[in-house]
């Protein structure tokens, strides 16, 4: 028998649950192939439990969490609460307390999949984004003065330390030596204008790619470049690291080239603590109960999850099933268009295992 993973579920708000139900299906069939346990506990944090309760997270939640393996989410968003209440008492908490200092996001076109992006194909578009994680803008450094008052003044403040670029650059240098494509490295900063916070990540990227990782060709780009070059030569990109702030732009950029919220995936990591998985898109409220919400996006959360667990075969055997469905399956990745209900698509995926 294999390993034993202790798994946190989170469904949360709108069509997550229904989302995460069918990536747990999935994920059952890979542990009983691929000779590996999940012992899954679920837990009810999001808008329902905060409207009936008043708590966004109870007190012991992040040490709860730090008692799991991995922690796999569907979505966080309420129509009922005011926006930010959820997303920084659950999403940033998590993040920050169980120090995810990495945001991951492949950004790959599947077969079958449409792409906004004139000409390209799944040759052209297969990159990740190394998105620094616990600083920046988010950090919440800042405040009001004269609050409500035609002389309001309004400062949030992007914060770094060396440390925190250092760690996330070592982590994005690592992954492009890994993936073994370009070997190449993009730094996607605005050192022409952040003439502070870009010039701490710039000097520490050529110092650290000079002494360590000499074989890992780098390049600098601006943020406002980057956006271009994402849609008119996604083919150059191998590995991009950047800032918080500008990571969680260009990410959404790159979920609609590999064909939008349906499909995409990403993963907060602690590559020595406890990483969270989890859909790109939000939790769809107007599609809860209808069963013909994608459940593609959370499915590959589930398959990153098991790859950073180091069940690399099953991994695999679920992107492959996946593939397949996406190129000979679905009619289309939008909610409602796909040909097949979320439960069936989440059978058809498992059953390719």
């Amino acid at each position: 028998m294999g390993k034993t993973f202790r798994i946190a579920v989170i469904g949360g708000d709108g069509t997550g649950p229904e989302v995460v139900r069918e990536a747990v299906k999935v994920l059952r069939r890979a542990a009983l192939k691929f000779d590996f346990t999940l012992d899954l506990h679920d837990y009810d944090y999001g808008g329902e439990r905060y409207l009936r309760t008043g708590e966004v997270l109870p007190e012991n939640a992040v040490e709860e969490m730090r008692r799991h393996d991995a922690i796999l989410l569907g979505a966080i968003g309420h129509p009922d609460v005011k926006p930010g209440i959820l997303e920084k008492g659950i999403l940033l908490r998590l993040r920050f307390e169980l120090d995810q200092y990495i945001n991951l996001r492949p950004v790959k076109l599947y077969p079958g999949v449409e792409t906004p992006l004139k000409g390209k194909g799944p040759e052209d578009i297969d990159y990740v984004v190394v998105r620094e994680n616990t600083g920046d803008l988010y950090t919440g450094t800042g405040g009001f003065s004269m609050k409500g008052t035609p002389h309001e003044v309004a400062i949030q403040t992007s914060v770094y330390t060396r440390h925190q670029v250092d760690r996330c650059l070592r982590y994005a240098f690592e992954l492009a030596r890994a993936r073994g494509k370009k070997k190449t490295l993009a730094l996607c900063g605005k050192t022409n204008v952040l003439t502070y916070v870009y010039d701490l990540w710039e000097r520490a990227f050529h110092e650290m790619g000079e002494r360590e990782f000499p074989d890992i060709k780098r390049e600098y780009y601006h943020v406002d470049a980057t956006c271009m070059w994402m849609v008119k030569n996604p083919e150059w990109f191998d590995v991009i690291v950047t800032g918080n702030m500008f990571g969680d732009i260009i990410t959404d950029l790159g979920a609609i080239t590999q064909g939008g919220m349906g499909i995409a995936a990403g993963g907060n990591i602690n590559p020595n603590g406890v990483s969270m998985f989890e859909p790109i898109g939000g939790s769809a409220p107007k599609y809860t109960g209808k069963n013909f919400i994608n459940p593609l996006a959370a499915i590959c959360a589930g398959m990153m999850m098991l790859d950073h667990l180091g069940e690399k075969a099953a991994a695999t055997a679920i992107e492959r099933s996946v593939m397949h469905i996406t190129a000979h399956k679905l009619k289309s990745l939008a909610a409602g268009r796909m040909g097949y209900s979320t439960s069936e698509v989440g059978d058809l995926v498992a059953e390719g295992i």
